[in-house]
């Protein structure tokens, strides 16, 4: 897979060193030359120096060949053009970093594929520690109708219990356990103990129930 992501900042290299230690071939492009040089000596990957928003530049960096085009840089004006302009060589899979709310219809309504807001986003991460403190939420599921949370297990009144007699439920399923480390997939039998982390997939609306249940 083929990925030309343009901007160098925190959010750019970030990504690409996630991407690169993953298997996947980059291309990172950024503008600001002191940047660049320090980007390319870090990144084992090759680093253009240039505007993502010039078509030419694109195309020396093999944008017909690209399987995603990411706009990480802080400026929406130029994430924008960027990728309004990348639609025109047919890519797959076209994301915008967009830095405030705001704007994010405005890309939309041109059609780019994906648009993340790191700002909008950390604020619904900041809402959910404060309503959900002890649990890490791992993944949303479908239009979030559910999601698959670690959980640790603090009520008395189900430790001892089988895990049949708790689990599933029309509200949640308990769907593994950890040992010493390692997880586990309980069985009905199985016994309940007291601290024990577990990972459950829980219905939208029903964390406070299952929350209560548990004990946290």
């Amino acid at each position: 897979m083929y990925i030309i992501i343009m901007g160098g900042g925190r959010v750019g290299l970030a990504l690409a060193n996630l991407l690169i230690d993953n298997g996947q071939d980059i291309t990172l492009i950024e503008s600001n030359e002191a940047l660049c040089a320090d980007v390319a000596a870090e990144l084992d990957a090759l680093v253009i120096c240039g505007n993502g928003t010039n078509s030419k530049l694109l195309e020396e960096s093999n944008i017909e060949d690209a399987d995603y085009f990411i706009a990480t840089t802080g400026n929406d004006e130029a994430n924008l053009l960027s990728c309004i302009l990348v639609r025109k060589y047919n890519v797959p899979n076209i994301i915008a970093r967009v830095s405030n709310p705001d704007h994010e219809e405005a890309f939309k309504e041109v059609g780019i594929d994906h648009v993340i807001s790191p700002e909008t986003a950390a604020a619904a991460q900041l809402q959910k520690l404060v309503t959900r403190p002890n649990a890490a939420e791992l993944m949303t599921l479908g239009e979030g109708d559910a999601e698959i949370l670690d959980m640790t297990i603090t009520n008395d009144k189900i430790v001892g219990k089988r895990f049949k007699e708790i689990s599933p439920s029309k509200e949640y399923i308990i769907i593994a356990t950890y040992q010493n480390g390692k997880l586990i997939i309980p069985q009905p039998d199985n016994t309940v103990s007291r601290g024990e982390k577990v990972t459950v997939l829980v219905k939208r609306g029903a964390f406070k129930k299952l929350a209560k249940k548990l004990g946290e």
